[in-house]
């Protein structure tokens, strides 16, 4: 894969993926109200007009897939892993039919092992429901390939805001990367007013974290458990770690948040570098 004059330079993303399968049933099952999730859905569809063009591949981050190393999906045609409990049944049947990218998810491995950091493919791994249920709204038409990327199991921040400046040179040949995860995610907190504080504090750091320059934005990222309300916001930070691989790659991208709204009684974000 080659940059030539004719591939735009991509943006990185972090995006909210929402919850379980909520764009695709009625969402007042879960205690509504119906329309609590319009907003983020209609922002998703919207996603790819707001590209300079359309993605040659997109590497999404999933904070629903861990692995002792980072590890990227070889498999052609990944299957659905339907990985979310007490949903009504017609929600176990969504299907993403995108291909993957071998040579792409191969290409990711020898980035991130060029900058010393581990890194093996796996030849099973579907699409989790942090990929899937977005990207049934961002691109419906499911054309654009699609390689999953996981998080490593350890959880440093650091580490995976270097795993993110590995991949950079990727967004020079047309290749999107997106972490999927959510902004707040106390599962504990959602639903109740135990959220809204913690969450509103928490983005009003992030967001600020985000817009820095981009030193002081990495510095702030590393030490985010140490910001007002982090921990109250991620108890445990598998679904905020996507962020820091995406503000890796846009390490020296203005960061933005072009996206937020409030969905059971939390403060949700998306952002953006470019």
């Amino acid at each position: 894969m080659t940059t030539n004059a004719s591939v735009a330079k991509m943006p990185t993303l972090f995006i909210p993926h929402g919850g379980g399968p909520c764009f695709f049933m009625d969402w007042t099952v879960m205690g509504g109200p119906a329309d609590a999730w319009d907003k983020l859905a209609s922002w998703l569809r919207g996603l790819l007009s707001t590209l300079p063009q359309k993605p040659k591949g997109i590497v999404v981050i999933s904070g629903h897939w861990e692995e002792e190393a980072f590890t990227a999906s070889t498999v052609e045609k990944p299957g659905m892993i339907y990985d979310y409990t007490g949903f009504p049944p017609h929600t176990y049947q969504l299907s993403y039919p995108a291909p993957g990218a071998p040579g792409l998810a191969e290409r990711v491995v020898a980035l991130l092992k060029s900058a010393g950091l581990p890194a093996k493919t796996d030849n099973s791994r579907g699409f989790d429901h942090g990929i899937f249920v977005p990207f049934l709204l961002i691109d419906p038409e499911a054309t654009i390939p699609v390689v999953p990327l996981s998080l490593k199991r350890d959880l440093d921040p650091e580490e995976h805001l270097a795993a993110g400046r590995a991949l950079a040179s990727l967004r020079d040949e047309g290749i999107l990367i997106v972490g999927s995860g959510m902004s707040y995610h106390n599962m504990h907190g959602f639903r109740t007013p135990k959220a809204l504080r913690p969450s509103a504090t928490f983005d009003t750091w992030l967001t600020l974290a985000v817009g820095s320059d981009p030193e002081a934005r990495w510095q702030s990222l590393t030490r985010w458990s140490e910001a007002p309300a982090g921990r109250e916001s991620h108890p445990r930070e598998e679904h905020l770690l996507p962020l820091m691989v995406a503000a890796g790659a846009g390490y020296e991208a203005k960061g933005s948040k072009p996206f937020g709204d409030h969905v059971m009684m939390a403060d949700l974000s998306a952002f953006r570098f470019d």
